[in-house]
Parts: structure tokens; C-alpha cells; sequence
């Protein structure tokens, strides 16, 4: 039997570098745009000047205080509401390129971190358990425990095997000493 199985099984094992590339297709296909999307809302009169709504979505609660002026937020708040717009449009578009590719997946795990931690204290998903949602539950489509998990785990892969061969680093690599 475990001849067999070993027999049928070990084909798997020569799909393993295709592991990457497959990673960057599923990111390009469900995250990209939805990152993309996001990041137009945010987007001003100006690369360095955002929207009100990147403030709102950013630094929720703290716009709110100063009454939805931006001008009476620090120059790093500012600054973290320019850097969070621009990783939107950079990190993904450095993935689907496959350019930087750890140091972007790395990023963009960072991102969804920091996205996740706004959501729920920023604008108040931890009240919410239908958003929130719970693992080893049955119900796989919470917004923010599951779904998350599951884009973490895909960026993961990119972190530890990089872009794999169909790859401007793979490229890079082969090009240069």
C-alpha cells in the first residue's frame, strides 16, 4: 500500500515549483484588485496630498477627534496615511511583477496586520462577531479571522519560496553575478 501510494503521490513532489507562480495567480486574481480598488479611494489632489476618506480609513477615531480636519494632524500622521496609500498600489503591483518578491509579501503581511488591527479597534469590528468571525467554527467566511488567515498563509509562501522561475527576481537572478 505504501508503495503504491508512493508510486501515485511522488509526481506531486516535481509541482513544487510551481508553488510561487501559483501563489502570484491567486493574489493576482483575488487580492490585487481589492487592494487597488481600496487604494483609489484614498487617492487626492496629489500623490502627497490624500483623500479626506484615506484619513477616515486610516486613522478613523483620530480624525474624528480633530473633526475631520487633516490639517490639524502631525506631519506622521500624514506621512503614515501617504505611506499606507502608496503600499497599496506598490506592494501588490511588486508581487504580480514578482519583484522584491519577499520583501513585498513581508509587506503586505505587515499591511494586513495593520488593516486588520484598524478594523477591529478603529472602526469597532471587534463588537462585531458576524465580521470579526471565529476559527474551528463552521462557517469559513468571516471577513476578517478567516479570510485573513488564508491571505496570510498565500503571502507566507511567497515569503519563504520567493517568486518562483516566471519572475522579473528570478530574472534578475540569473542575469546578474
Amino acid at each position: 500500500m505504501i508503495t503504491l501510494r508512493n508510486r501515485l503521490l511522488a509526481p506531486l513532489a516535481n509541482l513544487e515549483p510551481l508553488l510561487p507562480l501559483l501563489a502570484r495567480l491567486i493574489f493576482a486574481a483575488t487580492l490585487a484588485g481589492y487592494f487597488w480598488a481600496s487604494a483609489l479611494t484614498k487617492l487626492g489632489p496629489s500623490p502627497w496630498q490624500p483623500s479626506t476618506g484615506a484619513y477616515a480609513q486610516i486613522l478613523p477615531r483620530l480624525f474624528e477627534r480633530v473633526g475631520y480636519d487633516a490639517s490639524q494632524l502631525s506631519p506622521p500622521q500624514h506621512l503614515l496615511v501617504i505611506s499606507g496609500t502608496w503600499a497599496e498600489f506598490l506592494l501588490p503591483a511588486l508581487l504580480l511583477i514578482g519583484l522584491y518578491t519577499r520583501a513585498a509579501a513581508l509587506g503586505m503581511i505587515g499591511f494586513i496586520f495593520v488593516q486588520t488591527l484598524t478594523d477591529l479597534f478603529g472602526h469597532g469590528a471587534l463588537s462585531q462577531p458576524e465580521t470579526l468571525g471565529a476559527w474551528f467554527d463552521r462557517a469559513p467566511d468571516s471577513l476578517i479571522l478567516d479570510q485573513r488567515a488564508f491571505w496570510l498563509l498565500l503571502l507566507s509562501i511567497l515569503v519563504i519560496k520567493g517568486a518562483g522561475a516566471a519572475s522579473v527576481d528570478a530574472w534578475l537572478t540569473r542575469r546578474l553575478p
